[in-house]
């Protein structure tokens, strides 16, 4: 039988109809979470998710089609469900280009859903945390949000941007709660190459240069970054982030924790 150790408890996944956000909700739910899912998707993805959120066990499931570029979306989100006492903010974009090169609808829409969505969720989330001396709050950074890459200027500066601003949340919700509450903190996690449906095409074009080696493929994608020379599993991001929801973990605040084979340590 798993650990019930967020029975009662509630948490909102942004960016989770699919990859790492989908598989925190699944392990927040198998935790005993009540969850709100949100994100983008045909009806019958969003559906599939609520079913997987579901038979991992959360007592309730729903899902809020907040779109996150929208301020008053983002409010409205978070009046309705302003009793939660877990936010994880995974949503997320990507888009690469040179920095001339880069049009500016594409930083603006980056920038707001990788960074000022997260400030919009906390911003409304933190106060109530902090009144019942219990809130976690995760946010899904990236290897980018503490080394850079060429051609990822919006992305690199959102990932940044929400290391930075998670810090000072971190500081100033610090002292609320107690050891016994569990104590309200903000983190970031920042994961390297995660094996997600997104990437599977690179990985399957590498493997066909190596004669249809899967594991080979991987390796040659991700050996110029990634010194351990294999990915990380959704599901291995997903474990720490349920770590970080524990009672012990409250006095583990203001980290941005690499999950990177390496990579950050070069």
């Amino acid at each position: 039988m798993s650990d019930q150790f967020l029975a009662g408890r509630s948490a909102l996944v942004t960016g989770s109809t699919s990859g790492i956000g989908l598989a925190v909700a699944e392990a927040l739910a198998a935790a005993g979470a009540s969850v709100v899912i949100n994100g983008l998707g045909s009806a019958e993805q969003i559906e599939q998710a609520k079913a997987q959120v579901s038979q991992a066990g959360a007592p309730t499931v729903a899902f809020c089609a907040a779109d996150l570029r929208d301020v008053s979306a983002i409010e409205s989100m978070m009046t309705e469900h302003a009793g939660i006492d877990i936010l994880i903010n995974s949503a997320g974009v990507q888009f690469t280009a040179a920095f001339a090169d880069m049009p500016a609808e594409r930083w603006d829409s980056i920038i707001a859903i990788n960074l000022s969505a997260a400030f919009h969720t906390m911003r409304l989330a933190l106060p109530n945390m902090a009144e019942r001396g219990f809130g976690r709050v995760v946010n899904i950074a990236s290897v980018h949000g503490l080394v850079a890459s060429v051609q990822k200027a919006p992305y690199v500066a959102s990932k940044f941007g929400l290391v930075g601003m998670s810090k000072v949340a971190a500081l100033e919700y610090a002292a609320a709660g107690s050891r016994e509450s569990g104590g309200v903190t903000v983190n970031c996690v920042c994961p390297g190459w995660v094996e997600t449906p997104l990437i599977e095409p690179q990985i399957q074009a590498r493997a066909a240069q190596h004669g249809g080696s899967r594991e080979e493929g991987v390796r040659d994608l991700v050996r110029e970054k990634q010194p351990s020379q294999r990915m990380s599993s959704t599901a291995d991001i997903a474990a720490l982030c349920l770590f970080l929801c524990r009672r012990e973990a409250h006095n583990m605040t203001g980290a941005a924790l690499p999950v990177d084979g390496g990579w950050t340590s070069q």
